[in-house]
């Protein structure tokens, strides 16, 4: 029972992380959509969830680690 219990606290810890991602990316977004640095859907748009993306999984992966889940 210890091991399903461990998989879902997991499971909701990546499902967190990528909530947090997806905020953080569109709260950065917003500003370049409105001030017209780049349109939906160029590569600007790309490159602001990619860096984003991967500052995350970083962060993510290293609370992991402090959390020892």
């Amino acid at each position: 029972m210890e091991k399903v219990n461990d998989k879902f606290k997991i499971i909701l810890y990546i499902s967190a992380w990528i909530i947090i991602w997806g905020s953080v990316a569109s709260l950065i977004d917003l500003p370049f959509l409105n001030s017209g640095i780049y349109s939906e859907g160029e590569l600007g748009q790309y490159l602001t969830f990619s860096i984003t993306a991967m500052f995350s999984f970083f962060s993510a992966k290293k609370i992991f680690k402090l959390l020892k889940l």
